[in-house]
């Protein structure tokens, strides 16, 4: 995916559900701080954009979102691509995100407002979902020095201690890491 077609999926959302308040969340979200020319081809590779309203405290906008502009719609036959209308609890993120979410100023999303996860927050809730694909999404970051390990590390441990399986599997995977690069924390 790239800018554009996220551009499309913010304005069609915001447009079906009257809020201009949105939040990318998924894989995408790094495309609110990089372009994709700079993006490895493993951080643009999703064919769907996971958003969440910041304000939809029964996940009423989600699923208006998820049943006209989802998978298997006629938006994503169109396009090729598509949105996936999550709430924002779904991911587990460290303590303070809000504080950095970041924007971007490109007009071809309006009327959609969109905020992103700040990299190393999004880097840190992939790694607390443990899948291969969310490890090799990281993992591409970190080669690409688009992402600091230190940082990581300092994110993770902001999870809360709910989550505390979580955090130590992402803790010994940043430290993997940290010995395979010789940079560990």
């Amino acid at each position: 995916m790239n800018r554009q077609q996220l551009a499309h999926i913010l304005r069609s959302a915001c447009t079906i559900v009257g809020d201009k308040d949105v939040l990318v969340i998924g894989s995408q979200s790094i495309l609110g701080s990089y372009d994709e020319d700079d993006l490895p081809a493993e951080a643009t590779a999703s064919i769907e954009a996971d958003i969440a309203f910041l304000d939809d405290p029964d996940r009423g906008k989600a699923d208006q979102v998820e049943g006209i502009i989802g998978e298997l719609s006629g938006f994503h036959a169109l396009n090729g691509f598509y949105a996936e209308g999550i709430h924002v609890e779904t991911a587990i993120l460290p303590e303070g995100w809000r504080d950095r979410l970041v924007g971007w100023d490109l007009l071809s999303s309006a009327p959609a407002e969109p905020h992103f996860l700040e990299p190393h927050d999004l880097a840190v809730s992939k790694l607390a979902a443990g899948r291969e694909k969310d490890k090799t999404f990281v993992n591409a970051l970190i080669v690409n020095g688009m992402l600091d390990v230190k940082t990581l590390h300092e994110r993770n441990e902001l999870i809360s201690n709910e989550h505390q399986f979580l955090k130590d599997r992402s803790r010994s995977h940043l430290n993997n890491i940290g010995r395979a690069s010789g940079s560990q924390t």
